[in-house]
């Protein structure tokens, strides 16, 4: 509270100028394809403030000035990561889970007796939540002895290396994780879980950028491609859904965020709606 006759105090300077922002803006979007709205800045100091900190600089300003004043992977790549969103929990979306054990993932095993193998794409692992509930439940479904293929990618090596370790922290595992599953698939380590080896084995992680030529990955019965899309420029998504479709067998499935379609970037998917939610079937 201002005493009266007193003057209020200067305001904090802002950490970057405009210039830095359009930078950084240019800067993100070459590197991940990533869309930063003009009015990030809070998000893009709460991101990048910590390098600039680790690298004994005064500001992102001296960040940027940094960025433009040598080629050094290492931060080039730390700045990028950085930036891209790894917001993810254990069965995240839980109708899609659902309408994916009780009705996708039926229809592909009665297809599969043969041969018994499914292959499936987690696109944006983060962490490795979804690539792991994916793999539990397919476990649950005493699919433990089929030829189960899990790919998951992420852009950030960082947090694929945390994924692959398998360990979390206990506010991790009370997001969205069934206690049951708890009990069942991890061990305590320490004050945190470590997930066991039944499932870990299921999942193979791989660093990847959803801009580049992803054909050559599939294919793949299933792709989990879910809160990504949203990043992402038009050109950017119809190309990125191009690819995804090319990665796919036919009659394959897409599933996308529940804020994200299909419509008017590639029509050549085939809406289907189980109850809540929608997956994109390539006919």
């Amino acid at each position: 509270m201002l005493m009266q006759g007193s003057t209020p105090p200067n305001p904090a300077p802002l950490e970057i100028d405009p210039e830095s922002y359009r930078f950084l803006q240019d800067f993100v979007y070459r590197g991940s394809g990533i869309v930063l709205d003009a009015d990030k800045h809070y998000l893009m100091e709460a991101r990048l403030m910590p390098i600039v900190h680790q690298r004994n600089l005064g500001s992102l300003n001296d960040l940027c000035a940094l960025l433009r004043a040598n080629h050094d992977a290492v931060l080039q790549r730390q700045v990028v990561e950085a930036m891209t969103t790894n917001e993810t929990f254990f069965f995240r979306d839980m109708p899609q889970y659902d309408a994916l054990r009780s009705v996708t993932l039926s229809e592909l095993v009665q297809q599969h007796q043969d041969t018994r193998k499914l292959s499936f794409w987690s696109a944006a692992a983060s962490c490795g939540q979804e690539a792991y509930s994916l793999a539990m439940m397919l476990l649950e479904m005493g699919l433990g002895d089929w030829n189960i293929q899990i790919l998951a990618t992420d852009l950030s090596t960082q947090v694929l290396e945390r994924a692959q370790a398998g360990k979390y922290m206990q506010i991790e595992v009370n997001r969205g994780l069934p206690a049951a599953y708890l009990v069942k698939y991890f061990t305590r380590a320490g004050l945190d879980w470590q997930l066991k080896d039944e499932v870990r084995r299921l999942v193979r992680f791989a660093p990847i950028d959803l801009r580049q030529s992803l054909c050559m990955l599939g294919p793949f019965d299933i792709v989990f491609c879910r809160n990504v899309l949203i990043y992402f420029d038009i050109e950017s998504k119809k190309k990125i859904l191009s690819e995804l479709r090319e990665s796919l067998f036919r009659g394959g499935y897409l599933l996308l965020g529940a804020s994200e379609t299909t419509l008017n970037l590639d029509d050549r998917f085939e809406r289907k709606v189980f109850g809540p939610t929608v997956f994109y079937r390539v006919p």
